[in-house]
């Protein structure tokens, strides 16, 4: 009697980062939430061909919703495709969507996806955060950081 091996789940090489947000926004607070996909939209993400440029994140009926995440339609998808840019909800506790609501009240606070990925059982996760966004004075000592810190590391590598 011959049994079949049982597959094992390599961890995953999708993650989709959204730079932008780490640059216009100062990060606050992070979750970890679910998104609710078709059978096409997880066919494209596990072929990365996913865009978290320009897309927010906001509370409708006590619910998490994603809007404008680029998710590409799938190349093999007839007329079951879905919509490219359609709103997605996202899975969270009944407790993190009403902290969330109440730290959006206050002016100048977003909710802004900045990675997803999919986790070891092949789910697709959002990490999502709720930010504060930066001036123009604020990037500009941000990139300063950046820059000082490289160029420290730099002179530690030269040095040994």
């Amino acid at each position: 009697m011959i049994m079949a091996k049982k597959k094992e789940l390599s961890p995953s090489r999708i993650h989709i980062r959204n730079k932008r947000a780490t640059h216009d926004f100062l990060v606050i607070d992070t979750y970890t939430a679910g998104i609710v996909l078709t059978g096409t939209e997880i066919k494209s993400i596990r072929a990365g061909k996913v865009s978290l440029v320009d897309t927010f994140c906001y509370i409708h009926d006590g619910e998490m919703w994603m809007k404008n995440c680029y998710i590409a339609e799938y190349e093999h998808g007839s007329y079951n495709n879905h919509a490219t840019r359609r709103d997605r909800k996202l899975l969270l506790n009944r407790k993190e969507i009403r902290n969330l609501q109440n730290e959006t009240k206050a002016p100048g606070f977003s909710i802004v996806p900045l990675h997803m990925f999919l986790n070891e059982k092949g789910l697709a996760k959002v990490d999502i955060a709720l930010c504060r966004g930066k001036k123009e004075f604020d990037k500009r000592a941000t990139l300063k950081e950046k820059q000082d810190k490289r160029e420290m590391d730099r002179v530690r590598k030269v040095s040994y």
